[in-house]
């Protein structure tokens, strides 16, 4: 008996030191645009797996003519949500029709929060692209793949009235960087901003932005470039070979580039990160300047890690310029239940990276950062100015 009691004290210690606190929260909003006022209004986060329209997260209108929300079993930490009519393409914007960051909130108790909404995304013109942004090709074709995939160019405002010739930045995940019409991620549409970012540049340069596959297990097969126990079937090898054999001699003879390694580049996130710094080690001759923000290394398998010590052209590897972005608020849950933590992984590459060739790095981490394009769109102005002024 005296043994149960001992267990039974163990067991509950267990669950005592393993559970988290849980609390309720409720969002009050206390005003909305006068359009689309009698419409449903809903809130979506991460406490319903960010779907835009579940009928169970409506807002119920108030006597006041407030409109709220309660949700519960919500647990301690960080709390990001939206609020949309029913879909993506009606979600919240600002007042002059762009799209933002989740509304966030740290939850440590039951929680009441106030807010207002002043505006609604598709009351606005969908695209978002700057004039200089323009389709390059709507199904260029990728042989290594057996594909047709869209192709944008961003040029220089003054590309037409000069005979400058310009770097050339090569950006995986093209229908997330220039447009909110054609971008759709986990948290619904939100772009980079390069054209912006190029517009308003003392330097800006020719960005190259290619379609990535219309689903996510065929983007990432994309994207690897080693096999792995998840995927043993990639095209990382190929799509690359496209880049460096295909597409950049089209633009190198189509466009007034700087074609050189120390002005052609490439930027990516997540996936894209990873695959570009495999593009960097691959083609050390081809790319003088990477841009890493975010790279998923964890779902590497420790490839990442064999690639930089398979390393044999270290004086061109030297020669380049590595610019590593990770937020530091960037965890994964991996399917074993361990976690994972990107600027630990970021960390550990560039230590490798370092101890073993040590080119020209830059590594940045953003206190507050989470893993998404609003985080790499606060991101990419200081990458940009970084690589770009690398000589």
């Amino acid at each position: 008996m005296k043994g149960l009691k001992f267990l039974y004290g163990i067991i509950l210690c267990c669950i005592t030191v393993t559970s988290y606190s849980q609390y309720t929260v409720t969002v009050e909003v206390t005003n909305v645009p006068a359009q689309h006022k009698q419409e449903t209004f809903y809130m979506t986060g991460i406490f319903n797996r960010w779907q835009p329209g579940e009928q169970k997260h409506v807002l119920q209108k108030q006597a006041n003519g407030s409109y709220r929300i309660t949700v519960s079993n919500v647990p301690q930490g960080l709390f990001e949500y939206k609020f949309t009519r029913g879909n993506w393409k009606t979600l919240e914007c600002t007042a002059d029709g762009r799209l933002v960051a989740p509304r966030n909130a740290t939850i440590t108790k039951d929680t009441t929060i106030q807010c207002g909404i002043v505006g609604w995304r598709d009351d606005f013109p969908e695209s978002t692209a700057s004039a200089q942004v323009h389709l390059l090709d709507s199904a260029f074709f990728i042989p290594q793949l057996n594909v047709h995939r869209r192709i944008w160019i961003y040029l220089p405002k003054d590309y037409t009235s000069s005979q400058k010739k310009y770097p050339v930045l090569y950006m995986h995940d093209g229908q997330d960087i220039f447009d909110e019409a054609t971008s759709e991620g986990r948290l619904g549409p939100l772009e980079w901003g390069v054209d912006e970012v190029m517009d308003n540049a003392k330097n800006p340069c020719i960005v190259i932005g290619i379609e990535h596959h219309e689903d996510k297990d065929g983007r990432q097969r994309e994207y690897y470039v080693n096999p792995n126990a998840d995927f043993p079937k990639v095209y990382g090898k190929a799509y690359l070979d496209f880049i460096v054999n295909n597409l950049k001699p089209f633009v190198d003879k189509n466009y007034r580039t700087l074609s050189n390694k120390q002005n052609t580049w490439m930027t990516g996130g997540s996936m894209g990160g990873l695959i570009t710094l495999h593009a960097g080690l691959l083609y050390p001759n081809v790319f003088g300047g990477l841009g890493i923000m975010s790279p998923s290394i964890w779902q590497d398998h420790g490839n990442t890690f064999e690639e930089i010590n398979r390393i044999k052209n270290i004086k061109a590897v030297k020669a380049q310029h590595y610019y590593f972005y990770a937020g530091d608020n960037e965890n994964r849950i991996k399917p074993d239940g361990s976690r994972v933590q990107m600027h630990v992984d970021v960390a550990a590459a560039t230590k490798l990276l370092q101890e073993k060739i040590n080119p020209d790095m830059k590594v940045s981490i953003y206190p507050t950062g989470r893993h998404g394009a609003w985080y790499w769109r606060l991101a990419f102005p200081a990458l940009y100015d970084w690589i770009s002024t690398r000589k």
